[in-house]
Protein backbone atom coordinates (compact mmCIF):
# COMPACT_ATOMS: atom_id res chain seq x y z
CA UNK A 1 0.00 0.00 0.00
CA UNK A 2 1.12 3.79 -0.79
CA UNK A 3 2.33 5.67 2.06
CA UNK A 4 0.07 7.98 4.09
CA UNK A 5 3.42 10.14 5.50
CA UNK A 6 5.23 12.52 3.47
CA UNK A 7 8.48 14.07 4.48
CA UNK A 8 10.24 16.86 1.89
CA UNK A 9 14.11 16.52 1.53
CA UNK A 10 15.15 19.48 0.34
CA UNK A 11 11.97 20.92 -2.03
CA UNK A 12 11.38 16.85 -3.04
CA UNK A 13 7.92 15.50 -1.58
CA UNK A 14 8.72 11.87 -0.72
CA UNK A 15 5.94 9.65 0.00
CA UNK A 16 1.93 10.57 0.49
CA UNK A 17 0.92 9.88 -3.01
CA UNK A 18 4.06 12.09 -4.27
CA UNK A 19 5.80 10.46 -7.43
CA UNK A 20 8.26 8.09 -7.28
CA UNK A 21 11.54 9.77 -6.55
CA UNK A 22 14.87 9.16 -8.20
CA UNK A 23 18.20 8.89 -6.01
CA UNK A 24 21.30 7.45 -6.44
CA UNK A 25 24.94 8.20 -4.59
CA UNK A 26 28.06 9.34 -5.35
CA UNK A 27 30.78 7.15 -6.14
CA UNK A 28 33.73 9.82 -5.63
CA UNK A 29 35.76 10.36 -2.24
CA UNK A 30 33.30 13.34 -0.76
CA UNK A 31 36.35 15.23 0.11
CA UNK A 32 37.40 15.49 -3.37
CA UNK A 33 34.90 18.72 -3.46
CA UNK A 34 35.56 18.49 -7.88
CA UNK A 35 34.98 14.73 -9.15
CA UNK A 36 31.92 14.96 -6.09
CA UNK A 37 30.42 18.31 -7.81
CA UNK A 38 31.05 17.09 -11.07
CA UNK A 39 28.98 13.66 -10.76
CA UNK A 40 26.33 15.10 -8.73
CA UNK A 41 26.15 17.86 -11.91
CA UNK A 42 26.00 14.22 -14.06
CA UNK A 43 23.37 12.55 -12.33
CA UNK A 44 20.62 15.31 -12.17
CA UNK A 45 20.80 15.94 -15.59
CA UNK A 46 20.40 12.35 -15.99
CA UNK A 47 17.14 12.50 -13.67
CA UNK A 48 18.01 12.22 -10.46
CA UNK A 49 16.06 14.06 -7.70
CA UNK A 50 18.27 13.97 -5.10
CA UNK A 51 21.78 12.23 -4.21
CA UNK A 52 23.66 10.64 -1.53
CA UNK A 53 27.32 11.41 -0.95
CA UNK A 54 29.33 9.40 1.74
CA UNK A 55 30.41 11.74 4.92
CA UNK A 56 32.75 9.15 6.79
CA UNK A 57 35.52 11.68 7.99
CA UNK A 58 35.90 15.55 9.62
CA UNK A 59 37.44 16.67 5.80
CA UNK A 60 33.89 15.03 4.29
CA UNK A 61 31.91 17.52 6.37
CA UNK A 62 33.82 20.58 5.40
CA UNK A 63 33.31 19.18 1.35
CA UNK A 64 29.28 19.16 2.26
CA UNK A 65 29.48 22.46 3.57
CA UNK A 66 29.85 23.50 -0.47
CA UNK A 67 28.27 20.88 -1.64
CA UNK A 68 25.09 21.37 -0.01
CA UNK A 69 25.45 25.22 -1.78
CA UNK A 70 26.65 24.43 -5.03
CA UNK A 71 24.36 21.15 -5.94
CA UNK A 72 21.25 21.83 -8.33
CA UNK A 73 19.32 18.87 -6.35
CA UNK A 74 18.97 18.24 -2.65
CA UNK A 75 21.75 16.11 -0.83
CA UNK A 76 21.61 13.70 1.85
CA UNK A 77 24.75 12.72 3.59
CA UNK A 78 25.54 9.06 4.39
CA UNK A 79 26.40 8.25 7.95
CA UNK A 80 27.53 5.06 9.54
CA UNK A 81 28.77 4.29 13.28
CA UNK A 82 29.66 8.19 13.95
CA UNK A 83 26.81 10.05 15.46
CA UNK A 84 29.02 13.00 15.83
CA UNK A 85 29.01 13.17 12.25
CA UNK A 86 25.45 13.02 11.88
CA UNK A 87 25.35 16.02 14.33
CA UNK A 88 28.26 18.08 12.15
CA UNK A 89 26.21 17.12 8.48
CA UNK A 90 22.89 18.51 9.89
CA UNK A 91 24.60 21.60 10.72
CA UNK A 92 26.49 21.59 7.50
CA UNK A 93 23.35 21.77 5.48
CA UNK A 94 22.36 18.36 4.21
CA UNK A 95 18.82 17.96 3.69
CA UNK A 96 18.71 14.68 5.00
CA UNK A 97 20.31 11.82 7.09
CA UNK A 98 20.82 8.70 6.13
CA UNK A 99 21.26 6.69 9.52
CA UNK A 100 20.93 2.98 10.29
CA UNK A 101 20.43 3.37 14.23
CA UNK A 102 21.80 0.39 14.94
CA UNK A 103 25.53 0.84 14.14
CA UNK A 104 25.39 4.41 15.37
CA UNK A 105 26.27 3.72 19.00
CA UNK A 106 22.70 3.15 20.95
CA UNK A 107 19.76 5.06 21.90
CA UNK A 108 21.18 7.84 24.11
CA UNK A 109 23.29 8.81 20.40
CA UNK A 110 20.32 8.53 17.87
CA UNK A 111 18.44 10.75 20.36
CA UNK A 112 21.13 13.43 20.12
CA UNK A 113 20.75 13.54 16.28
CA UNK A 114 16.96 13.00 16.65
CA UNK A 115 16.73 16.04 18.50
CA UNK A 116 19.32 18.39 16.11
CA UNK A 117 17.24 17.24 13.44
CA UNK A 118 13.83 17.99 15.08
CA UNK A 119 15.28 21.29 15.56
CA UNK A 120 16.61 21.95 12.08
CA UNK A 121 13.80 20.63 10.20
CA UNK A 122 16.02 17.90 8.89
CA UNK A 123 14.50 14.79 7.63
CA UNK A 124 16.37 10.92 7.69
CA UNK A 125 16.30 7.84 6.20
CA UNK A 126 16.60 4.55 8.81
CA UNK A 127 16.80 1.22 8.08
CA UNK A 128 18.67 -1.89 7.95
CA UNK A 129 20.57 -3.96 5.81
CA UNK A 130 20.31 -7.72 5.39
CA UNK A 131 24.24 -7.84 6.44
CA UNK A 132 24.22 -5.17 9.30
CA UNK A 133 21.01 -6.42 11.41
CA UNK A 134 21.51 -6.00 15.55
CA UNK A 135 22.82 -8.59 16.91
CA UNK A 136 19.55 -9.81 19.10
CA UNK A 137 18.04 -10.66 15.64
CA UNK A 138 20.90 -12.73 14.35
CA UNK A 139 19.49 -16.19 15.28
CA UNK A 140 16.04 -14.90 14.02
CA UNK A 141 17.58 -14.11 10.79
CA UNK A 142 18.80 -17.72 10.41
CA UNK A 143 15.57 -19.04 11.03
CA UNK A 144 13.21 -16.39 8.97
CA UNK A 145 15.63 -13.50 7.37
CA UNK A 146 12.18 -11.69 5.98
CA UNK A 147 10.91 -11.26 9.42
CA UNK A 148 14.39 -10.50 11.29
CA UNK A 149 14.08 -7.53 8.75
CA UNK A 150 10.89 -6.15 9.24
CA UNK A 151 11.45 -6.74 12.83
CA UNK A 152 14.36 -4.59 12.86
CA UNK A 153 12.71 -2.05 10.53
CA UNK A 154 9.62 -1.64 13.04
CA UNK A 155 11.95 -1.70 16.24
CA UNK A 156 13.83 1.49 14.71
CA UNK A 157 10.61 3.21 14.12
CA UNK A 158 9.43 3.13 17.45
CA UNK A 159 12.99 3.68 18.96
CA UNK A 160 12.59 7.29 16.61
CA UNK A 161 8.59 7.36 17.27
CA UNK A 162 9.89 7.09 20.99
CA UNK A 163 12.14 10.05 20.52
CA UNK A 164 9.19 12.52 18.98
CA UNK A 165 10.92 12.29 16.22
CA UNK A 166 8.67 11.41 12.91
CA UNK A 167 10.58 13.41 9.76
CA UNK A 168 11.45 9.88 8.50
CA UNK A 169 11.85 7.41 5.59
CA UNK A 170 12.07 4.05 6.00
CA UNK A 171 14.38 1.18 4.33
CA UNK A 172 14.46 -2.42 4.20
CA UNK A 173 17.28 -3.92 1.74
CA UNK A 174 19.27 -7.27 0.63
CA UNK A 175 21.21 -9.13 -2.05
CA UNK A 176 18.15 -11.43 -1.85
CA UNK A 177 15.31 -10.14 -4.18
CA UNK A 178 12.84 -12.79 -3.36
CA UNK A 179 13.62 -11.56 0.89
CA UNK A 180 13.60 -7.77 -0.10
CA UNK A 181 10.48 -7.95 -1.99
CA UNK A 182 8.32 -10.13 0.97
CA UNK A 183 10.07 -7.75 3.56
CA UNK A 184 8.65 -4.36 2.29
CA UNK A 185 5.36 -5.90 1.23
CA UNK A 186 4.89 -6.89 5.06
CA UNK A 187 6.45 -3.66 6.29
CA UNK A 188 4.16 -1.74 3.98
CA UNK A 189 1.01 -3.38 5.92
CA UNK A 190 2.72 -2.13 9.02
CA UNK A 191 4.00 1.41 9.10
CA UNK A 192 2.47 4.60 7.29
CA UNK A 193 5.83 6.09 6.46
CA UNK A 194 7.60 6.47 3.04
CA UNK A 195 9.67 3.32 2.25
CA UNK A 196 12.73 3.64 0.27
CA UNK A 197 13.31 0.77 -2.33
CA UNK A 198 16.53 -0.90 -3.75
CA UNK A 199 17.71 -3.95 -3.99
CA UNK A 200 21.68 -3.49 -1.78
CA UNK A 201 24.89 -4.46 -3.48
CA UNK A 202 22.81 -5.43 -6.47
CA UNK A 203 25.92 -6.50 -8.89
CA UNK A 204 27.11 -5.23 -12.60
CA UNK A 205 25.14 -2.87 -15.13
CA UNK A 206 23.52 -6.10 -16.40
CA UNK A 207 22.92 -8.65 -13.70
CA UNK A 208 21.70 -5.63 -11.37
CA UNK A 209 19.46 -3.52 -13.10
CA UNK A 210 17.73 -6.98 -13.77
CA UNK A 211 17.65 -7.83 -10.20
CA UNK A 212 16.64 -4.21 -9.64
CA UNK A 213 13.95 -4.33 -11.93
CA UNK A 214 12.36 -7.58 -10.90
CA UNK A 215 12.52 -6.70 -7.35
CA UNK A 216 11.68 -3.15 -7.80
CA UNK A 217 9.03 -3.39 -10.41
CA UNK A 218 7.29 -6.45 -8.69
CA UNK A 219 7.03 -3.80 -5.35
CA UNK A 220 6.17 -0.60 -7.42
CA UNK A 221 3.65 -2.52 -9.52
CA UNK A 222 2.08 -3.48 -6.04
CA UNK A 223 2.18 0.30 -5.48
CA UNK A 224 4.97 0.35 -2.62
CA UNK A 225 7.69 2.25 -2.33
CA UNK A 226 8.23 5.92 -2.81
CA UNK A 227 11.95 6.45 -3.24
CA UNK A 228 14.11 4.04 -5.56
CA UNK A 229 17.87 3.62 -5.45
CA UNK A 230 19.29 1.22 -8.50
CA UNK A 231 23.03 -0.05 -6.72
CA UNK A 232 25.11 -0.93 -9.46
CA UNK A 233 29.06 -1.83 -9.23
CA UNK A 234 30.23 1.27 -11.78
CA UNK A 235 32.12 4.38 -11.35
CA UNK A 236 29.06 5.92 -13.45
CA UNK A 237 26.07 6.97 -11.03
CA UNK A 238 23.99 8.24 -13.79
CA UNK A 239 23.92 4.73 -15.04
CA UNK A 240 21.69 3.98 -11.76
CA UNK A 241 19.76 7.18 -12.85
CA UNK A 242 19.07 5.54 -16.08
CA UNK A 243 18.08 2.41 -15.28
CA UNK A 244 15.54 3.70 -12.39
CA UNK A 245 14.17 5.62 -14.75
CA UNK A 246 13.41 2.79 -17.11
CA UNK A 247 11.83 1.21 -14.47
CA UNK A 248 9.18 3.72 -14.12
CA UNK A 249 8.44 4.44 -17.33
CA UNK A 250 8.12 0.70 -18.09
CA UNK A 251 5.52 0.75 -14.96
CA UNK A 252 4.10 4.28 -16.38
CA UNK A 253 4.93 5.91 -13.15
CA UNK A 254 6.50 9.06 -14.33
CA UNK A 255 7.55 10.20 -17.68
CA UNK A 256 10.98 11.42 -18.79
CA UNK A 257 12.06 11.53 -22.58
CA UNK A 258 11.13 9.01 -25.06
CA UNK A 259 10.36 5.14 -24.82
CA UNK A 260 11.79 3.12 -27.12
CA UNK A 261 10.15 0.14 -28.23
CA UNK A 262 12.11 -2.73 -30.42
CA UNK A 263 11.21 -5.82 -31.71
CA UNK A 264 13.48 -8.93 -30.56
CA UNK A 265 14.24 -9.53 -34.70
CA UNK A 266 14.02 -13.20 -35.81
CA UNK A 267 14.36 -15.03 -39.28
CA UNK A 268 12.45 -12.57 -41.06
CA UNK A 269 14.99 -9.89 -40.43
CA UNK A 270 15.79 -8.84 -43.75
CA UNK A 271 18.39 -5.39 -42.59
CA UNK A 272 20.93 -4.39 -40.09
CA UNK A 273 18.32 -4.12 -37.20
CA UNK A 274 20.65 -3.75 -34.55
CA UNK A 275 22.23 -1.06 -36.08
CA UNK A 276 19.20 1.22 -36.73
CA UNK A 277 18.13 0.06 -32.96
CA UNK A 278 21.41 1.96 -31.49
CA UNK A 279 21.33 4.65 -34.00
CA UNK A 280 17.56 5.54 -33.03
CA UNK A 281 18.31 5.06 -29.35
CA UNK A 282 21.00 7.18 -29.63
CA UNK A 283 19.48 10.06 -30.99
CA UNK A 284 16.53 10.26 -28.74
CA UNK A 285 19.03 10.93 -25.84
CA UNK A 286 19.28 14.26 -26.90
CA UNK A 287 14.75 14.66 -26.57
CA UNK A 288 13.21 15.43 -24.14
CA UNK A 289 9.79 14.68 -24.69
CA UNK A 290 7.74 11.87 -23.69
CA UNK A 291 7.66 10.54 -26.74
CA UNK A 292 7.31 6.75 -27.93
CA UNK A 293 9.34 5.38 -30.93
CA UNK A 294 9.01 1.93 -32.62
CA UNK A 295 11.23 0.20 -33.92
CA UNK A 296 10.18 -3.35 -36.53
CA UNK A 297 12.54 -5.23 -37.57
CA UNK A 298 10.39 -6.73 -40.68
CA UNK A 299 6.73 -5.68 -41.98
CA UNK A 300 5.60 -8.97 -41.98
CA UNK A 301 3.58 -8.12 -38.45
CA UNK A 302 3.18 -4.50 -40.43
CA UNK A 303 2.70 -1.88 -38.12
CA UNK A 304 0.17 -3.25 -35.99
CA UNK A 305 2.28 -4.59 -33.38
CA UNK A 306 3.58 -1.20 -32.40
CA UNK A 307 0.41 0.96 -33.57
CA UNK A 308 -0.21 3.15 -30.09
CA UNK A 309 3.30 4.20 -30.65
CA UNK A 310 3.65 7.77 -31.34
CA UNK A 311 6.22 7.20 -34.13
CA UNK A 312 7.93 4.27 -35.97
CA UNK A 313 9.80 2.13 -38.59
CA UNK A 314 9.24 -1.10 -40.24
CA UNK A 315 11.66 -1.80 -43.14
CA UNK A 316 12.23 -5.00 -45.45
CA UNK A 317 15.62 -5.62 -47.73
CA UNK A 318 15.51 -2.48 -49.71
CA UNK A 319 12.77 -0.34 -48.59
CA UNK A 320 10.55 0.41 -45.12
CA UNK A 321 7.61 2.63 -44.20
CA UNK A 322 7.50 5.65 -41.39
CA UNK A 323 4.29 5.49 -39.24
CA UNK A 324 2.46 7.37 -36.33
CA UNK A 325 0.00 5.86 -34.96
CA UNK A 326 -0.35 3.14 -35.85
CA UNK A 327 -0.63 5.11 -40.09
CA UNK A 328 1.90 5.41 -42.44
CA UNK A 329 3.70 8.86 -43.37
CA UNK A 330 5.64 7.44 -46.20
CA UNK A 331 7.90 4.87 -47.82
CA UNK A 332 11.25 5.39 -48.24
CA UNK A 333 14.81 3.43 -49.28
CA UNK A 334 16.08 1.14 -45.68
CA UNK A 335 19.28 3.24 -45.96
CA UNK A 336 16.80 6.67 -45.72
CA UNK A 337 14.38 4.83 -42.82
CA UNK A 338 16.10 6.62 -39.64
CA UNK A 339 16.95 10.19 -40.71
CA UNK A 340 12.86 10.15 -42.04
CA UNK A 341 11.70 9.25 -38.72
CA UNK A 342 13.69 11.77 -36.65
CA UNK A 343 12.70 14.36 -39.63
CA UNK A 344 9.05 13.57 -38.67
CA UNK A 345 9.41 13.53 -35.10
CA UNK A 346 10.94 17.37 -35.33
CA UNK A 347 8.01 18.41 -37.47
CA UNK A 348 5.25 17.37 -35.34
CA UNK A 349 7.43 18.15 -31.96
CA UNK A 350 7.41 21.83 -33.46
CA UNK A 351 3.71 21.57 -34.32
CA UNK A 352 2.88 20.69 -30.96
CA UNK A 353 2.53 17.20 -31.20
CA UNK A 354 0.52 17.28 -34.22
CA UNK A 355 1.38 15.01 -37.44
CA UNK A 356 0.63 15.77 -41.05
CA UNK A 357 -0.24 12.81 -43.30
CA UNK A 358 0.56 13.54 -47.36
CA UNK A 359 -2.28 11.81 -48.53
CA UNK A 360 -0.37 10.23 -51.49
CA UNK A 361 2.33 9.27 -49.84
CA UNK A 362 0.41 7.69 -46.98
CA UNK A 363 -1.53 5.85 -49.65
CA UNK A 364 1.91 4.60 -50.93
CA UNK A 365 2.72 3.77 -47.50
CA UNK A 366 -0.17 1.44 -46.75
CA UNK A 367 -0.08 -0.18 -49.75
CA UNK A 368 3.49 -1.42 -49.60
CA UNK A 369 2.72 -2.73 -46.60
CA UNK A 370 -0.41 -4.78 -47.46
CA UNK A 371 1.95 -5.95 -50.30
CA UNK A 372 4.35 -7.18 -47.91
CA UNK A 373 1.55 -8.49 -45.72
CA UNK A 374 -0.02 -10.37 -49.04
CA UNK A 375 3.24 -11.89 -49.82
CA UNK A 376 3.62 -13.52 -46.18
CA UNK A 377 0.06 -14.28 -45.86
CA UNK A 378 0.37 -17.80 -44.54
CA UNK A 379 2.55 -16.85 -41.85
CA UNK A 380 0.81 -17.14 -38.60
CA UNK A 381 2.85 -13.86 -36.85
CA UNK A 382 2.16 -12.85 -33.16
CA UNK A 383 -0.44 -10.35 -34.43
CA UNK A 384 -2.26 -12.68 -36.69
CA UNK A 385 -2.65 -14.69 -34.25
CA UNK A 386 -3.58 -12.69 -31.90
CA UNK A 387 -6.58 -11.40 -34.31
CA UNK A 388 -7.74 -14.87 -34.71
CA UNK A 389 -7.92 -15.26 -30.83
CA UNK A 390 -9.92 -12.06 -30.45
CA UNK A 391 -12.36 -12.35 -33.84
CA UNK A 392 -13.06 -16.41 -32.28
CA UNK A 393 -13.38 -14.75 -28.60
CA UNK A 394 -15.94 -12.31 -30.30
CA UNK A 395 -17.77 -15.20 -31.92
CA UNK A 396 -18.33 -16.96 -29.07
CA UNK A 397 -19.63 -13.99 -27.20
CA UNK A 398 -22.36 -13.58 -29.93
CA UNK A 399 -22.51 -17.23 -30.01
CA UNK A 400 -23.65 -17.17 -26.48
CA UNK A 401 -26.05 -14.28 -26.51
CA UNK A 402 -28.07 -16.53 -29.71
CA UNK A 403 -28.13 -19.45 -27.20
CA UNK A 404 -32.02 -20.06 -26.30
CA UNK A 405 -32.57 -20.35 -21.95
CA UNK A 406 -33.96 -23.32 -22.62
CA UNK A 407 -31.44 -25.37 -24.13
CA UNK A 408 -28.64 -23.69 -22.35
CA UNK A 409 -26.34 -25.72 -20.95
CA UNK A 410 -26.72 -23.40 -17.28
CA UNK A 411 -30.69 -24.14 -17.49
CA UNK A 412 -31.78 -24.25 -13.90
CA UNK A 413 -28.72 -22.27 -12.56
CA UNK A 414 -29.90 -18.90 -13.73
CA UNK A 415 -31.83 -16.06 -11.79
CA UNK A 416 -35.44 -16.38 -12.23
CA UNK A 417 -36.77 -13.19 -14.00
CA UNK A 418 -40.13 -12.72 -12.09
Amino acid sequence: MASKRQIFVGRVPVGGGAPVVVQTMTKTETANLEATMDQINKVAEAGADVVRVAVPRDKDIEALKTIVKQSPIPIIADIHFNHTLALKAIDAGADCIRLNPGNIGGRDKVAEVAELANLKGTPMRIGVNSGSLPKHLHALERENPVEALVTAATEFVELMEGLDFTNFKVSIKSTNVPNTIAANRLLSEKIPYPIHLGITEAGTKWSGSLKSAVGLGALLADNIGDTIRISLSTFHAEEEVKVAWEILKALKLRERGPVLIACPTCGRLQFDMDAVVAEVEQRLETYEDPIEVAVLGCAVNGIGEAKGADFGIAGAKNEGVVFAKGKAIKKVPTSQLVDTLFEQIDLSLDRGGEVEFDERESAEGEAWVKKIEDENAGDLTPEKIARMEHEASQKAENDKLLVDEDVSPTAGRRFTRA
